[in-house]
């Protein structure tokens, strides 16, 4: 048998399921972020792949934050930039994929967890799920992309609160917050991601990804640019079949059977 790795990655029918599994709670390690980093390079080269679902495994954690045990060796100047950069490098390659990528928080999402959440589309929280950036409690602060993309989400003064004070936030709050999308029961978090990342292998998957595209690079410029990449992302999607499809199956008054392509 081969080594254990800490990272998995399943394909099916269009969904990749990337799973942390690094018991027992899952915390954010060199060597998770490297098998994070193999399982993109995977998904990045399949071409089937329309939508992504990450979770962990157990019922306590999706990621309890990092193994502070690591931080012990960060002595010199210089040691912690190296080390926070290559989160970030991982983490941006999560946010960067094309396809909609889907948070199944099983428990706990602290610190780099609740940073590796932030890098995905959508997030569907079990009830009991709670959620926070406690790094002040070491006397540090987030240097995951937390400081970026939770400002981003949820806005700069909501974003400052729980970095301040460092203290969580339960699955409903995070839903009113926008820090969510959706609140399932105990247990039912994967299971609710896949069905979505599923419903959205029935939708044209160059669509999807203009989608994500026209949102993510648009809101970072100002909205004459951002227009203005919406109209060349139209046009590009406008040339694929499954515009063809769609508009054929709308006429014909029949379910669209997109490809993808």
């Amino acid at each position: 048998m081969g080594e254990k790795k800490l990272v998995n990655l399943t394909v099916d029918d269009g969904v990749a399921i990337i799973i942390i599994d690094n018991p027992p709670l899952n915390v954010l390690n060199k060597e998770v972020v490297a098998c994070l980093n193999s399982c993109l390079e995977e998904i990045e080269k399949d071409k089937t792949i329309v939508s992504v679902v990450v979770t962990g495994t157990g019922e306590r954690a999706f990621m309890a934050g990092a193994d502070i045990k690591e931080f012990l060796e960060l002595n010199a100047p210089g040691e912690a930039a190296e080390l926070s950069n290559n989160n970030h490098w991982v983490f941006s390659r999560l946010a960067d994929l094309p396809q909609p990528t889907i948070a199944a928080l099983n428990g706990l999402a602290y610190g780099g967890g609740c940073e590796l959440t932030l890098c995905c589309d959508l997030r569907v929280a079990e009830e009991d799920v709670k959620i926070a950036l406690p790094e002040i409690n070491l006397g540090l602060f987030p240097g995951g992309g937390g400081t970026q993309r939770l400002s981003r989400l949820i806005g700069s003064s909501r974003a400052k609160e729980m970095m301040f004070f460092g203290e969580p936030l339960g699955a409903q709050e995070a839903l009113k917050l926008g820090l969510v999308n959706k609140v399932v029961s105990k247990g039912e978090a994967l299971n609710k991601s896949v069905e979505l990342a599923k419903k959205l292998t029935t939708k044209a998957g160059k669509a999807l990804q203009a989608i994500k595209q026209a949102v993510d690079q648009g809101t970072e410029q100002s909205i004459a640019n951002g227009l203005t990449l919406e109209i060349k992302l139209f046009d590009n999607v406008f040339q694929t079949e499954d515009v063809k499809e769609g508009v054929n199956a709308f006429l014909e008054k029949r379910g669209a059977n997109f490809k993808h392509r």
